[in-house]
């Protein structure tokens, strides 16, 4: 029953919305009573914050990979999560996991910790070996970085804007790697170098 409640909030999630779904709706898709789901929860947003870190609602696809080349590694994964995102089922999770964090704080502080915060902390680490690797510049603010990987797909959905595309995505790396300061020389700026460093 407990699991069936769990399915049934991120189905109407995904279908309907956070904003629109209720204790009624999802005691009714469960098929239980609406004080079943009370006398576990208080409130919608505690079932969709469960639901989540039951892995519910999540996607599978996880932290980027390390194939030795950070530029590519963080192109694929900001991709693959954008095309995820381009999905409004998917769209309609992030937001729905926003406004449930945004309705209790202290569903919004475990699902940083257990969902946002392992994710940040990936990116950072994917980052600090892309300075070992010789492609980043040593003392740079990662989690800076990370903040802008991950804020920007948050902004995007939660501003209705769409996911970004993948030359959006490429864009977004080619800001964050190369950044936005002309050369003081006027040399025009240095495109974004994806090869691999030599071995």
């Amino acid at each position: 029953m407990h699991e069936a409640i769990l399915r049934a909030a991120a189905e109407l999630v995904v279908s309907g919305g956070y904003e629109r779904l209720t204790m009624e709706a999802i005691a009714a898709r469960a098929g239980v009573g609406k004080q079943t789901v009370y006398r576990r929860w208080a409130a919608k947003s505690a079932v969709v914050a469960e639901a989540a870190l039951a892995g519910h609602l999540l996607p599978g696809h996880g932290p980027p990979a390390d194939t030795g080349d950070v530029v590519a590694d963080l192109r694929t994964w900001l991709r693959r999560t954008g095309s995820w995102l381009a999905d409004p089922g998917s769209a309609a999770v992030v937001r729905g996991l926003a406004a449930a964090a945004s309705d209790s704080p202290r569903d919004g502080t475990r699902l940083y910790g257990e969902v946002t915060g392992p994710l940040w902390d990936a990116l950072v680490r994917r980052l600090d070996r892309g300075v070992a690797e010789g492609r980043l510049r040593a003392g740079a603010d990662l989690g800076a970085a990370a903040d802008a990987l991950l804020g920007t797909l948050l902004y995007r959905v939660l501003a209705g804007t769409g996911a970004p595309t993948a030359d959006e995505a490429d864009g977004l790396l080619d800001v964050l790697f190369g950044g936005l300061l002309r050369d003081v020389r006027g040399d025009p700026p240095a495109a974004l170098d994806t090869t691999p460093p030599a071995p």
